[in-house]
């Protein structure tokens, strides 16, 4: 119940259809009583003929206690002055009351169901946007222990089970108590014995019914894990595709989608089941409490020593209210089964929307507009898990000075990236930019003075203009293309049949790796920071693609501070200074020549690769 209230409070922004529903609701619920009522008198003028000669006398309103007898003696008082005392006219005038009654508890109940869509709908929307939004302020850390598609899952399929499950219980809050407390005040009025009678058997069905649903949210929440397992399974295989093909995996991973599935299969085929039973096992119940009301209603009506506090046409309408109300009651039933059901997937996703954000700005945190004079690593130490990949480490980069980082694989050159775009905090030290923390930046404001150009070129299935324009929305086409000519890539891109609109594709896999590369850094230069941060930029790159990619680096690291993590060491011999690093700790830094002179780690990287 409490996941329940935690979505209830994404209704808020739409408290104007809230009160729309409530309102269409209370008179739904008051019509709906109305109308079973309003077949009495017709009863009466059926069975009771004589009744209708009878000239009765103008009704006086007493109290509130009294307030069922003014009613009928005033509805039979209306009918005798509009009937005159004719039978036929009498039907025709209570079947009109019966008309009217039926027409203004369905238009009540349309009204109350066309301002639940607006809420309910908006409702779907902002949670899902408060989940994805989420998603995407979360660090790097957090999607290093989860599975893409238990995430994706849970923004789709999770959402979509409360939109089915949980958010049509909203309806119900208002309809159905009110339509059975509507109804059980008319039923204590046609016969006050007869009713208590009925409450005994209330508890017993309750129960009944609540040892069914008990087992509905574990039921559930496998089912709903079972989809992320699915998703992240289908995600792996179409992402890794062209691997599985060249190692003839192709029935390894079959096999393990369709465990997956079969697991999904039996999880689901529990769940439903439970669910059908829910239904018919509420009806049966209501129809035994029927039946008992059939044999002590009758006894009623049929001995005539009885209390005579009811005749044959109230016990039909009483007989009436009594199945009517198993309507609401089995909704309320359906409505507790499905909020338990629901209450599964809301904690999946309130597991994600309370996940606290490690990198969350701190209050105050200062804007910073524009880079000065340092980047300075004082002393930083920092541990994926356990062990320390960076020990130690310090390092001054002054303005427009581009310093490369080289070492083997695991020596730590790409955390320094993930560190210096706080993807990341450091454990221990700090990382400074002019002299200020980068914990005290506002997370924005930091990352708009660096530019990002990884070694797996991250496009979007979107034009070749949008791509680019991610970091400079408002950019111009004339500064998309000479972002384009400086990346040495508008040579490729006129020649496309859309130019600059041209769509890339999934990934941008229509264009190979060195167009994409080139496309990535023209984004990087567009932005136009005065930090650029090239994490191994070329070295997935063949020789020719290097090449033309290399000239596009060097034409964009022109005035800017450049922090260039190395794999081909043929890339970096202009740097101001290079750094080499093991094992998370500097063992050399120097310019080229230096370095070589040395003969020592960085010569022995060296001699491991050709210069061209």
């Amino acid at each position: 119940m409490n996941q329940f209230l935690n979505i209830l409070k994404y209704a808020k922004p739409y408290k104007k259809y809230a009160i729309g529903h409530i309102i269409s609701n209370i008179l739904f619920a008051l019509f709906s009583t109305l109308s079973m009522i309003a077949l009495m008198p017709m009863l009466d003028v059926i069975f009771k003929q004589e009744d209708i000669y009878n000239v009765p006398k103008k009704p006086v309103f007493e109290s509130f206690l009294k307030l069922g007898d003014f009613l009928k003696k005033s509805l039979s008082y209306q009918m005798h002055e509009f009937t005159g005392g004719d039978k036929t006219k009498a039907l025709i005038f209570v079947i009109s009351i019966i008309v009217i009654a039926f027409l203004l508890k369905n238009l009540f109940g349309y009204l109350a169901n066309y301002f639940m869509v607006f809420l309910r709908n908006g409702v779907v929307r902002d949670l899902r946007n408060a989940v994805y939004k989420k998603t995407v302020e979360l660090p790097l850390s957090y999607f290093s222990e989860q599975r893409k598609g238990d995430i994706m899952a849970r923004v789709t399929n999770d959402v979509s089970t409360l939109q089915y499950s949980m958010l049509p219980v909203l309806e119900l809050i208002v309809r159905e108590p009110l339509t059975i407390i509507f109804t059980i005040i008319a039923m204590l009025y046609l016969s006050t014995s007869l009713t208590m009678f009925v409450f005994i058997f209330i508890p017993i069905t309750g129960f009944i019914i609540s040892r069914i649903g008990k087992s509905l949210k574990r039921k559930s929440d496998r089912v709903q894990s079972e989809q992320g397992n699915i998703l992240s399974t289908l995600e792996e295989s179409l992402t890794g595709l062209r691997i599985i093909k060249g190692f003839n995996a192709e029935e390894k991973f079959d096999n393990k989608f369709r465990e997956s599935t079969s697991r999904f299969f039996n999880f689901s085929n529990k769940l439903m089941n439970r669910q059908n039973l829910a239904s018919p096992a509420s009806e049966f119940l209501g129809i035994c409490v029927i039946s008992i009301l059939l044999w002590y209603g009758g006894s009623l009506v049929l001995n005539e020593g009885g209390n005579g506090d009811l005749d044959g046409s109230a016990f039909l309408v009483y007989m009436g209210l009594a199945y009517y109300i198993l309507t609401p009651a089995k909704a309320i039933s359906r409505g507790l089964y499905n909020i338990k059901e629901g209450s599964a997937a809301a904690e999946r996703i309130q597991d994600i929307i309370d996940t606290p954000n490690p990198l969350r700005d701190k209050e105050n945190a200062i804007t910073k507009t524009d880079f000065t004079s340092e980047i300075v690593f004082d002393n930083i130490s920092f541990k994926y898990e356990k062990e320390y990949v960076l020990k130690n480490f310090s390092l001054t980069i002054p303005k427009g000075k581009t310093v490369a980082l080289v070492g083997q694989s695991g020596s730590g050159k790409s955390t320094i990236a993930n560190l210096i775009t706080r993807f990341y905090d450091v454990n221990e030290g700090s990382i400074l930019i002019d002299g200020i923390n980068i914990k005290d930046l506002t997370t924005k404001s930091l990352r708009q003075q660096l530019g990002i150009v990884t070694q797996d070129a991250i496009l979007f299935n979107d034009s070749i203009k949008n791509n680019l324009k991610l970091g400079k929305d408002n950019a111009t086409d004339d500064e998309v293309i000479e972002a384009l000519k400086i990346a040495n890539a508008w040579e490729f891109v006129k020649e496309l049949p859309k130019g600059i609109e041209t769509n890339i594709g999934d990934a941008g896999n229509k264009l190979s790796g060195g167009q994409k590369q080139r496309l990535s850094i023209a984004r990087a230069v567009l932005k136009s920071p005065p930090i650029m941060v090239l994490d191994e930029a070329t070295s997935a790159l063949d020789t020719e693609s290097e090449r033309l990619v290399q000239v596009a680096l060097e034409n964009m690291m022109k005035n800017r501070t450049s922090i260039v993590i190395a794999h081909r060491l043929s890339t970096i011999q202009n740097a101001d200074e290079i750094i080499v690093l093991n094992k998370g700790e500097i063992v050399e830094k120097g310019k080229h020549t230096e370095l070589i002179g040395k003969k020592g780690v960085y010569q022995k990287l060296v001699e491991m690769q050709s210069f061209e």
